[in-house]
């Protein structure tokens, strides 16, 4: 099965940025008009958009909302949304506004039950990202670390009508080292939901092994971010082999 390419557009400040292992103060500014980032990725071919408020994930509310609708408003690409979204009337909201599916991380953690009333409400349009430091479950834009493992969370929202989840390695984000493919191919093997992995992807052989990992399992996707970037990964290239 063909693997979608999620190009990762991170907001910080209203700029396009990459963390390292999810640290604010160690972010490489990319781009700062994200919505003519959004219009490249458009252009060279990349299906889907991958967008996070990192100053609302640490806030606990939008922060970037002005970035986000200027990215809605110049691409026709799908996009899915995370940052901040902590209630219903935000959730509606920014699906109202164009945004295909909302993620929630902590929120999924920490209220469980706003999970369930939104995948009732908007069936087919609710992701659920897990970041895990050394497999546990990282919450408040990853500044806190719960007991609670990965694999855990992810079967708590097994009938609850979950889209994907994402499966972030904290550890590895940003640092091109690498996805965490036996944490990511464990959590796949544990649920029915689909999974959709990030964190540290560097190259092409990284997405190779993925590609060869994820035969037979419920992953169907990649996020992909500082590698694009930088250029060690090119979209052409990584489409074509993940479309095999």
């Amino acid at each position: 099965m063909p693997l979608t390419l999620y190009p990762a557009i991170d907001l910080k400040d209203g700029r396009c940025v990459r963390l390292r292992r999810g640290d604010m103060d160690q972010a490489t500014i990319y781009a700062d008009d994200p919505a003519a980032q959004a219009a490249a990725w458009r252009a060279a071919g990349l299906q889907w958009l991958h967008v996070v408020d990192l100053n609302g994930a640490f806030a606990g509310r939008p922060v970037n909302a002005e970035a986000v609708t200027g990215i809605l408003a110049a691409v026709d690409l799908p996009v899915q949304l995370g940052g901040g979204i902590r209630d219903m009337a935000g959730i509606e909201a920014w699906l109202d506004a164009g945004v295909r599916r909302v993620i929630l991380g902590s929120a999924a953690a920490k209220h469980p039950a706003l999970v369930l009333e939104a995948c009732k409400t908007f069936p087919g349009r609710i992701v659920v990202g897990i970041d895990a430091r050394d497999g546990f479950v990282a919450t408040e834009g990853w500044a806190e670390t719960s007991t609670m493992r990965a694999a855990e969370l992810g079967l708590r929202f097994e009938d609850a009508g979950v889209t994907a989840i994402i499966y972030t390695d904290i550890g590895r984000d940003g640092m091109l080292s690498g996805l965490n493919l036996d944490q990511t191919m464990d959590l796949a093997a544990k649920l029915t939901t689909p999974v959709i992995a990030s964190g540290g992807v560097g190259s092409l052989d990284d997405l190779a092994a993925l590609r060869h990992a994820a035969i037979g399992t419920r992953v169907e996707g990649v996020i992909v971010g500082r590698a694009l970037y930088d250029g060690r990964v090119s979209p052409s290239d990584a489409v074509a082999l993940l479309s095999r």
